[in-house]
Protein backbone atom coordinates (compact mmCIF):
# COMPACT_ATOMS: atom_id res chain seq x y z
CA UNK A 1 0.00 0.00 0.00
CA UNK A 2 2.82 2.38 0.91
CA UNK A 3 4.65 1.62 -2.34
CA UNK A 4 1.45 2.20 -4.31
CA UNK A 5 0.91 5.58 -2.63
CA UNK A 6 4.56 6.52 -3.24
CA UNK A 7 4.28 5.55 -6.91
CA UNK A 8 1.07 7.54 -7.25
CA UNK A 9 2.66 10.59 -5.63
CA UNK A 10 5.80 10.44 -7.79
CA UNK A 11 3.71 10.39 -10.99
CA UNK A 12 2.02 13.67 -10.07
CA UNK A 13 3.29 16.98 -11.37
CA UNK A 14 4.58 19.58 -8.94
CA UNK A 15 1.38 21.58 -9.35
CA UNK A 16 -0.75 18.50 -8.63
CA UNK A 17 1.36 17.67 -5.58
CA UNK A 18 0.97 21.23 -4.32
CA UNK A 19 -2.80 21.13 -4.82
CA UNK A 20 -3.08 17.75 -3.07
CA UNK A 21 -0.98 18.91 -0.11
CA UNK A 22 -2.90 22.21 0.00
CA UNK A 23 -6.18 20.29 0.10
CA UNK A 24 -4.95 18.15 2.99
CA UNK A 25 -3.71 21.23 4.86
CA UNK A 26 -6.94 23.16 4.26
CA UNK A 27 -9.12 20.20 5.30
CA UNK A 28 -7.04 19.72 8.44
CA UNK A 29 -7.23 23.45 9.16
CA UNK A 30 -10.97 23.45 8.51
CA UNK A 31 -11.43 20.52 10.87
CA UNK A 32 -9.37 22.21 13.58
CA UNK A 33 -11.08 25.57 13.19
CA UNK A 34 -14.52 23.97 13.00
CA UNK A 35 -13.88 21.92 16.13
CA UNK A 36 -12.59 25.00 17.95
CA UNK A 37 -15.61 27.08 16.89
CA UNK A 38 -17.96 24.25 17.92
CA UNK A 39 -16.33 24.06 21.32
CA UNK A 40 -16.59 27.82 21.68
CA UNK A 41 -20.28 27.65 20.78
CA UNK A 42 -20.89 24.89 23.31
CA UNK A 43 -19.00 26.77 26.02
CA UNK A 44 -20.93 29.95 25.18
CA UNK A 45 -24.29 28.21 25.42
CA UNK A 46 -23.32 26.57 28.71
CA UNK A 47 -22.12 29.87 30.16
CA UNK A 48 -25.26 31.62 28.98
CA UNK A 49 -27.43 28.94 30.59
CA UNK A 50 -25.39 29.15 33.77
CA UNK A 51 -25.82 32.92 33.89
CA UNK A 52 -29.58 32.55 33.39
CA UNK A 53 -29.68 29.94 36.18
CA UNK A 54 -27.68 32.20 38.52
CA UNK A 55 -30.13 35.01 37.87
CA UNK A 56 -33.02 32.66 38.62
CA UNK A 57 -31.39 31.60 41.88
CA UNK A 58 -30.66 35.13 43.05
CA UNK A 59 -34.16 36.40 42.24
CA UNK A 60 -36.41 33.43 43.05
CA UNK A 61 -34.64 30.76 45.09
CA UNK A 62 -32.35 32.89 47.24
CA UNK A 63 -35.19 34.52 49.36
CA UNK A 64 -36.27 31.07 50.58
CA UNK A 65 -32.79 30.16 51.81
CA UNK A 66 -31.92 33.16 53.99
CA UNK A 67 -32.44 31.18 57.19
CA UNK A 68 -29.29 29.16 56.37
CA UNK A 69 -27.30 32.18 57.50
CA UNK A 70 -28.32 31.37 61.10
CA UNK A 71 -29.40 27.69 61.05
CA UNK A 72 -28.27 24.52 59.35
CA UNK A 73 -31.70 23.50 57.97
CA UNK A 74 -34.57 24.79 55.87
CA UNK A 75 -38.04 25.12 57.33
CA UNK A 76 -40.90 23.01 55.90
CA UNK A 77 -42.62 26.16 54.62
CA UNK A 78 -39.60 27.16 52.58
CA UNK A 79 -39.12 23.58 51.35
CA UNK A 80 -42.71 23.59 50.09
CA UNK A 81 -42.11 26.97 48.42
CA UNK A 82 -39.02 25.61 46.69
CA UNK A 83 -40.94 22.57 45.44
CA UNK A 84 -43.69 24.85 44.16
CA UNK A 85 -41.14 27.06 42.30
CA UNK A 86 -39.65 24.05 40.54
CA UNK A 87 -43.08 23.01 39.32
CA UNK A 88 -44.60 26.32 38.29
CA UNK A 89 -41.69 28.04 36.47
CA UNK A 90 -40.45 27.41 32.92
CA UNK A 91 -36.95 26.76 34.17
CA UNK A 92 -38.25 24.25 36.70
CA UNK A 93 -39.78 22.18 33.89
CA UNK A 94 -36.28 21.44 32.54
CA UNK A 95 -34.79 20.73 35.97
CA UNK A 96 -34.60 17.04 36.88
CA UNK A 97 -32.96 17.40 40.29
CA UNK A 98 -31.93 20.08 42.78
CA UNK A 99 -29.51 20.01 45.68
CA UNK A 100 -28.75 22.76 48.18
CA UNK A 101 -25.42 22.57 49.95
CA UNK A 102 -24.29 24.33 53.07
CA UNK A 103 -20.78 25.67 53.54
CA UNK A 104 -19.54 22.29 54.90
CA UNK A 105 -20.56 20.09 51.98
CA UNK A 106 -23.77 18.82 53.60
CA UNK A 107 -26.97 18.54 51.58
CA UNK A 108 -29.71 20.53 53.34
CA UNK A 109 -32.34 20.14 50.62
CA UNK A 110 -32.73 17.81 47.61
CA UNK A 111 -35.42 16.53 45.32
CA UNK A 112 -34.28 13.10 46.48
CA UNK A 113 -34.99 13.17 50.23
CA UNK A 114 -32.67 10.19 50.82
CA UNK A 115 -29.59 12.37 50.36
CA UNK A 116 -30.66 15.17 52.74
CA UNK A 117 -28.30 15.46 55.68
CA UNK A 118 -25.46 13.53 54.04
CA UNK A 119 -21.98 15.04 53.74
CA UNK A 120 -19.95 14.49 50.58
CA UNK A 121 -16.50 15.62 49.44
CA UNK A 122 -16.54 19.11 47.97
CA UNK A 123 -15.55 18.93 44.29
CA UNK A 124 -14.07 21.80 42.26
CA UNK A 125 -17.41 23.10 40.88
CA UNK A 126 -19.03 23.15 44.33
CA UNK A 127 -15.96 24.82 45.81
CA UNK A 128 -16.17 27.55 43.15
CA UNK A 129 -19.82 28.15 43.96
CA UNK A 130 -19.08 28.36 47.70
CA UNK A 131 -16.46 31.03 46.84
CA UNK A 132 -19.03 33.09 44.94
CA UNK A 133 -18.61 31.87 41.34
CA UNK A 134 -21.11 30.24 39.02
CA UNK A 135 -19.83 26.91 37.65
CA UNK A 136 -21.49 24.82 34.96
CA UNK A 137 -20.65 21.79 32.83
CA UNK A 138 -22.26 18.79 31.16
CA UNK A 139 -21.66 15.43 32.83
CA UNK A 140 -23.04 11.94 33.37
CA UNK A 141 -24.04 12.34 37.06
CA UNK A 142 -21.23 10.04 38.20
CA UNK A 143 -20.53 11.87 41.46
CA UNK A 144 -21.08 9.95 44.73
CA UNK A 145 -24.01 12.15 45.75
CA UNK A 146 -25.91 11.05 42.60
CA UNK A 147 -25.71 7.33 43.40
CA UNK A 148 -29.46 7.10 44.02
CA UNK A 149 -30.64 9.28 41.11
CA UNK A 150 -32.87 7.47 38.67
CA UNK A 151 -31.21 9.08 35.64
CA UNK A 152 -27.66 8.31 36.78
CA UNK A 153 -25.31 7.83 33.78
CA UNK A 154 -27.31 10.11 31.50
CA UNK A 155 -25.97 13.42 30.22
CA UNK A 156 -27.17 16.37 32.27
CA UNK A 157 -26.10 19.95 32.63
CA UNK A 158 -24.90 20.65 36.15
CA UNK A 159 -24.98 24.24 37.38
CA UNK A 160 -23.64 25.42 40.73
CA UNK A 161 -24.74 28.88 41.87
CA UNK A 162 -23.86 30.64 45.13
CA UNK A 163 -26.56 31.80 47.57
CA UNK A 164 -25.80 35.13 49.25
CA UNK A 165 -27.24 36.69 52.34
CA UNK A 166 -29.62 39.47 51.40
CA UNK A 167 -27.89 42.83 51.20
CA UNK A 168 -24.38 41.39 51.58
CA UNK A 169 -21.81 39.36 49.66
CA UNK A 170 -21.73 36.65 52.33
CA UNK A 171 -22.09 33.17 50.84
CA UNK A 172 -24.43 31.05 52.96
CA UNK A 173 -25.07 28.08 50.62
CA UNK A 174 -24.85 26.79 47.07
CA UNK A 175 -27.59 25.53 44.77
CA UNK A 176 -26.96 22.67 42.34
CA UNK A 177 -29.32 22.20 39.37
CA UNK A 178 -29.49 19.25 36.99
CA UNK A 179 -31.10 20.11 33.67
CA UNK A 180 -31.91 18.08 30.59
CA UNK A 181 -29.70 18.83 27.60
CA UNK A 182 -31.94 17.72 24.73
CA UNK A 183 -32.90 21.26 23.74
CA UNK A 184 -29.44 22.47 24.55
CA UNK A 185 -27.90 19.79 22.34
CA UNK A 186 -30.23 20.76 19.51
CA UNK A 187 -29.25 24.40 19.78
CA UNK A 188 -25.57 23.55 19.97
CA UNK A 189 -25.84 21.15 16.99
CA UNK A 190 -27.67 23.78 14.91
CA UNK A 191 -25.05 26.42 15.76
CA UNK A 192 -22.22 23.99 14.98
CA UNK A 193 -23.83 23.06 11.69
CA UNK A 194 -24.04 26.70 10.66
CA UNK A 195 -20.44 27.29 11.71
CA UNK A 196 -19.27 24.19 9.78
CA UNK A 197 -21.12 25.39 6.69
CA UNK A 198 -19.43 28.79 6.95
CA UNK A 199 -15.99 27.28 7.55
CA UNK A 200 -16.48 24.76 4.73
CA UNK A 201 -17.63 27.45 2.29
CA UNK A 202 -14.66 29.66 3.23
CA UNK A 203 -12.28 26.71 2.81
CA UNK A 204 -13.80 25.87 -0.58
CA UNK A 205 -13.42 29.47 -1.74
CA UNK A 206 -9.79 29.58 -0.55
CA UNK A 207 -9.02 26.28 -2.26
CA UNK A 208 -10.60 27.51 -5.50
CA UNK A 209 -8.54 30.72 -5.34
CA UNK A 210 -5.36 28.74 -4.61
CA UNK A 211 -6.16 26.32 -7.44
CA UNK A 212 -6.65 29.18 -9.88
CA UNK A 213 -3.44 30.87 -8.79
CA UNK A 214 -1.46 27.61 -8.93
CA UNK A 215 -2.81 26.80 -12.38
CA UNK A 216 -1.90 30.26 -13.64
CA UNK A 217 1.56 30.01 -12.05
CA UNK A 218 1.99 26.45 -13.38
CA UNK A 219 1.11 27.54 -16.91
CA UNK A 220 3.56 30.45 -16.62
CA UNK A 221 6.31 28.20 -15.26
CA UNK A 222 5.64 25.58 -17.94
CA UNK A 223 5.83 28.23 -20.65
CA UNK A 224 9.04 29.64 -19.17
CA UNK A 225 10.50 26.13 -18.87
CA UNK A 226 9.75 25.52 -22.53
CA UNK A 227 11.38 28.80 -23.50
CA UNK A 228 14.32 28.08 -21.20
CA UNK A 229 14.72 24.58 -22.63
CA UNK A 230 14.77 26.05 -26.12
CA UNK A 231 17.36 28.62 -25.06
CA UNK A 232 19.42 25.92 -23.35
CA UNK A 233 19.40 23.84 -26.52
CA UNK A 234 20.45 26.87 -28.54
CA UNK A 235 23.13 27.71 -25.99
CA UNK A 236 24.41 24.14 -26.06
CA UNK A 237 24.61 24.31 -29.85
CA UNK A 238 26.49 27.60 -29.60
CA UNK A 239 28.81 26.18 -26.97
CA UNK A 240 29.44 23.13 -29.12
CA UNK A 241 30.18 25.36 -32.11
CA UNK A 242 32.39 27.59 -29.97
CA UNK A 243 34.22 24.56 -28.60
CA UNK A 244 34.71 23.21 -32.11
CA UNK A 245 36.01 26.57 -33.32
CA UNK A 246 38.28 26.83 -30.27
CA UNK A 247 39.66 23.37 -30.96
CA UNK A 248 40.20 24.31 -34.59
CA UNK A 249 42.11 27.41 -33.53
CA UNK A 250 44.22 25.40 -31.09
CA UNK A 251 44.88 22.71 -33.68
CA UNK A 252 45.82 25.39 -36.18
CA UNK A 253 48.14 27.01 -33.61
CA UNK A 254 49.76 23.66 -32.84
CA UNK A 255 50.17 22.91 -36.54
CA UNK A 256 51.64 26.37 -37.01
CA UNK A 257 54.14 25.67 -34.22
CA UNK A 258 55.16 22.41 -35.86
CA UNK A 259 55.35 24.02 -39.31
CA UNK A 260 57.44 26.88 -37.94
CA UNK A 261 59.87 24.39 -36.42
CA UNK A 262 60.09 22.52 -39.72
CA UNK A 263 60.67 25.80 -41.52
CA UNK A 264 63.35 26.84 -39.03
CA UNK A 265 65.01 23.44 -39.29
CA UNK A 266 65.05 23.62 -43.09
CA UNK A 267 66.21 27.24 -43.01
CA UNK A 268 68.97 26.20 -40.58
CA UNK A 269 70.04 23.41 -42.91
CA UNK A 270 70.02 25.74 -45.88
CA UNK A 271 72.13 28.29 -43.98
CA UNK A 272 74.54 25.57 -43.04
CA UNK A 273 74.72 24.04 -46.52
CA UNK A 274 74.49 27.31 -48.48
CA UNK A 275 76.00 30.58 -47.23
CA UNK A 276 78.12 28.80 -44.59
CA UNK A 277 79.74 26.58 -47.22
CA UNK A 278 80.33 29.54 -49.50
CA UNK A 279 81.93 31.52 -46.71
CA UNK A 280 84.08 28.51 -45.80
CA UNK A 281 85.23 28.21 -49.43
CA UNK A 282 85.99 31.92 -49.51
CA UNK A 283 88.11 31.59 -46.38
CA UNK A 284 90.05 28.69 -47.94
CA UNK A 285 90.70 30.72 -51.07
CA UNK A 286 91.85 33.66 -48.96
CA UNK A 287 94.21 31.37 -47.07
CA UNK A 288 95.68 30.30 -50.43
CA UNK A 289 95.93 33.83 -51.84
CA UNK A 290 97.49 35.43 -48.77
CA UNK A 291 101.01 33.86 -49.27
CA UNK A 292 100.98 34.88 -52.91
CA UNK A 293 100.12 38.45 -52.02
CA UNK A 294 102.89 38.58 -49.42
CA UNK A 295 105.41 37.18 -51.96
CA UNK A 296 104.39 39.74 -54.56
CA UNK A 297 104.82 42.50 -51.99
CA UNK A 298 108.37 41.32 -51.23
CA UNK A 299 109.31 41.14 -54.93
CA UNK A 300 108.00 44.61 -55.58
CA UNK A 301 109.53 45.83 -52.31
CA UNK A 302 106.63 48.13 -51.84
CA UNK A 303 104.61 49.18 -48.82
CA UNK A 304 101.26 48.05 -50.16
CA UNK A 305 98.38 47.51 -47.74
CA UNK A 306 97.24 44.38 -49.53
CA UNK A 307 98.18 41.91 -46.76
CA UNK A 308 96.45 44.07 -44.19
CA UNK A 309 93.31 44.19 -46.29
CA UNK A 310 93.46 40.46 -46.73
CA UNK A 311 93.62 40.02 -42.96
CA UNK A 312 90.61 42.29 -42.46
CA UNK A 313 88.53 40.43 -45.02
CA UNK A 314 89.65 37.11 -43.60
CA UNK A 315 88.70 38.12 -40.07
CA UNK A 316 85.28 39.41 -41.17
CA UNK A 317 84.51 36.27 -43.16
CA UNK A 318 85.57 34.06 -40.26
CA UNK A 319 83.34 35.98 -37.83
CA UNK A 320 80.43 35.85 -40.28
CA UNK A 321 80.87 32.11 -40.63
CA UNK A 322 80.75 31.66 -36.85
CA UNK A 323 77.61 33.77 -36.60
CA UNK A 324 75.87 31.83 -39.38
CA UNK A 325 76.78 28.53 -37.76
CA UNK A 326 75.51 29.77 -34.38
CA UNK A 327 72.26 30.98 -35.96
CA UNK A 328 71.88 27.72 -37.81
CA UNK A 329 72.46 25.73 -34.64
CA UNK A 330 69.93 27.85 -32.70
CA UNK A 331 67.25 27.51 -35.36
CA UNK A 332 67.38 23.77 -35.51
CA UNK A 333 65.85 21.61 -32.78
CA UNK A 334 66.91 18.11 -31.79
CA UNK A 335 64.48 15.30 -32.44
CA UNK A 336 62.09 15.73 -29.50
CA UNK A 337 59.45 13.20 -30.46
CA UNK A 338 61.15 10.28 -28.71
CA UNK A 339 62.35 12.33 -25.71
CA UNK A 340 60.60 12.63 -22.37
CA UNK A 341 59.71 16.01 -20.97
CA UNK A 342 62.60 15.85 -18.48
CA UNK A 343 65.05 15.00 -21.26
CA UNK A 344 63.75 17.89 -23.35
CA UNK A 345 64.27 20.43 -20.55
CA UNK A 346 67.72 19.01 -19.73
CA UNK A 347 68.70 19.10 -23.41
CA UNK A 348 67.79 22.79 -23.70
CA UNK A 349 69.71 23.67 -20.50
CA UNK A 350 72.85 21.71 -21.49
CA UNK A 351 72.84 23.24 -24.98
CA UNK A 352 72.78 26.71 -23.43
CA UNK A 353 75.62 25.82 -21.06
CA UNK A 354 77.78 24.54 -23.92
CA UNK A 355 77.06 27.57 -26.07
CA UNK A 356 77.64 30.22 -23.38
CA UNK A 357 80.01 28.51 -20.95
CA UNK A 358 77.75 29.42 -17.99
CA UNK A 359 76.15 27.30 -15.28
CA UNK A 360 72.37 26.73 -14.96
CA UNK A 361 70.62 25.17 -11.92
CA UNK A 362 67.93 22.75 -13.13
CA UNK A 363 65.17 21.47 -10.80
CA UNK A 364 62.51 19.03 -12.03
CA UNK A 365 59.70 17.75 -9.78
CA UNK A 366 56.98 15.24 -10.51
CA UNK A 367 57.34 15.25 -14.29
CA UNK A 368 55.32 12.52 -16.05
CA UNK A 369 57.48 9.67 -17.28
CA UNK A 370 55.05 7.11 -18.68
CA UNK A 371 52.47 9.65 -19.83
CA UNK A 372 52.98 10.75 -23.45
CA UNK A 373 53.53 14.49 -23.72
CA UNK A 374 52.46 16.19 -26.97
CA UNK A 375 55.30 17.27 -29.24
CA UNK A 376 54.03 20.92 -29.43
CA UNK A 377 54.37 21.11 -25.64
CA UNK A 378 57.94 19.79 -25.80
CA UNK A 379 58.78 22.27 -28.55
CA UNK A 380 57.34 25.13 -26.52
CA UNK A 381 59.25 24.05 -23.38
CA UNK A 382 62.49 23.84 -25.31
CA UNK A 383 62.02 27.23 -27.00
CA UNK A 384 60.94 29.00 -23.79
CA UNK A 385 64.00 27.71 -21.90
CA UNK A 386 66.25 28.54 -24.84
CA UNK A 387 64.96 32.10 -25.28
CA UNK A 388 64.71 32.91 -21.56
CA UNK A 389 68.25 31.67 -20.85
CA UNK A 390 69.55 33.57 -23.88
CA UNK A 391 67.98 36.76 -22.48
CA UNK A 392 69.48 35.99 -19.06
CA UNK A 393 72.92 35.54 -20.62
CA UNK A 394 72.59 38.62 -22.81
CA UNK A 395 71.18 41.03 -20.19
CA UNK A 396 72.29 39.49 -16.87
CA UNK A 397 75.61 37.87 -17.91
CA UNK A 398 74.16 34.51 -16.79
CA UNK A 399 74.02 35.50 -13.10
CA UNK A 400 72.41 32.72 -10.99
CA UNK A 401 70.43 31.17 -13.84
CA UNK A 402 67.78 28.74 -12.60
CA UNK A 403 65.24 26.58 -14.40
CA UNK A 404 62.42 24.85 -12.53
CA UNK A 405 59.97 22.46 -14.18
CA UNK A 406 57.16 20.83 -12.18
CA UNK A 407 53.90 19.05 -12.89
CA UNK A 408 50.65 19.55 -10.94
CA UNK A 409 47.10 18.53 -11.90
CA UNK A 410 47.75 17.88 -15.59
CA UNK A 411 49.50 21.22 -15.86
CA UNK A 412 53.14 21.97 -16.49
CA UNK A 413 54.70 24.90 -14.62
CA UNK A 414 57.90 26.32 -16.10
CA UNK A 415 60.00 28.99 -14.32
CA UNK A 416 63.28 30.53 -15.57
CA UNK A 417 64.91 33.14 -13.34
CA UNK A 418 68.16 35.10 -12.98
CA UNK A 419 69.69 37.64 -10.60
CA UNK A 420 70.45 40.27 -13.21
CA UNK A 421 69.58 43.97 -13.22
CA UNK A 422 65.94 43.33 -14.16
CA UNK A 423 63.71 45.88 -15.84
CA UNK A 424 60.71 48.09 -15.19
CA UNK A 425 57.46 46.21 -15.83
CA UNK A 426 55.65 49.49 -16.48
CA UNK A 427 57.06 49.19 -20.00
CA UNK A 428 55.14 45.97 -20.54
CA UNK A 429 53.16 47.72 -23.29
CA UNK A 430 56.43 47.93 -25.30
CA UNK A 431 56.87 44.14 -25.35
CA UNK A 432 55.70 44.02 -28.93
CA UNK A 433 59.00 45.60 -29.88
CA UNK A 434 60.90 42.61 -28.40
CA UNK A 435 60.46 39.60 -30.65
CA UNK A 436 61.79 37.19 -28.04
CA UNK A 437 59.20 38.08 -25.40
CA UNK A 438 56.40 38.22 -27.94
CA UNK A 439 57.42 34.87 -29.37
CA UNK A 440 57.43 33.19 -25.96
CA UNK A 441 54.04 34.62 -25.04
CA UNK A 442 52.44 33.60 -28.35
CA UNK A 443 53.86 30.08 -28.13
CA UNK A 444 52.40 29.57 -24.66
CA UNK A 445 49.03 31.17 -25.37
CA UNK A 446 48.62 29.24 -28.64
CA UNK A 447 48.56 26.05 -26.56
CA UNK A 448 45.99 27.48 -24.13
CA UNK A 449 48.59 28.31 -21.49
CA UNK A 450 49.41 31.37 -19.40
CA UNK A 451 52.60 33.41 -19.80
CA UNK A 452 53.86 35.89 -17.22
CA UNK A 453 57.04 37.85 -16.43
CA UNK A 454 57.96 39.20 -13.00
CA UNK A 455 60.81 41.71 -12.80
CA UNK A 456 62.01 44.72 -10.82
CA UNK A 457 65.00 46.96 -11.26
CA UNK A 458 67.91 45.44 -9.38
CA UNK A 459 65.98 42.27 -8.42
CA UNK A 460 66.36 40.07 -11.45
CA UNK A 461 63.79 38.60 -13.82
CA UNK A 462 61.50 35.57 -13.58
CA UNK A 463 59.77 34.10 -16.64
CA UNK A 464 56.78 31.85 -15.81
CA UNK A 465 54.69 29.69 -18.13
CA UNK A 466 51.79 27.33 -17.41
CA UNK A 467 51.03 24.76 -20.11
CA UNK A 468 48.17 22.23 -20.18
CA UNK A 469 49.50 18.76 -20.91
CA UNK A 470 46.30 17.79 -22.74
CA UNK A 471 47.18 20.13 -25.62
CA UNK A 472 47.47 17.13 -27.95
Amino acid sequence: MRLRMKSFFTHLTWAQRFMLISLVILVAGMAGIGAWIGQQIEDGVIHQTAAYTALYVSSVVEPNLQELANTDSISPEHQAALAQLLQDTSLGQNITAVKIWDMHGRIVYATDPATVGQVFPIDSELASALRGWVASDIGNLDQPENALDRDRGQRRMQTYSPVRRTGTNQIIAAVEFYQTVSNLDQNIAAAKQRSWLIVGAATLVMYALIAGFVRLASDTIRRQQTELSTQVVQLQDLLAQNKELHERVRRAARRTTALNERFLRRFSAELHDGPAQDLGLALLRLDQLLPQAEAAQLIQNSESTTPSDFNTVHSSLHHALQEIRAISAGMGLPELENMTLAETAARAVRAHERRTGTQVTLNMNGLPENVPVPVPVKITVYRIIQEALSNAYRHANGADQQVEVCHTRNQLNLTISDKGPGFDKSYEAQWDEHLGLVGMRERVESLGGVFQIESQLGCGTCVMAQLPLDAA
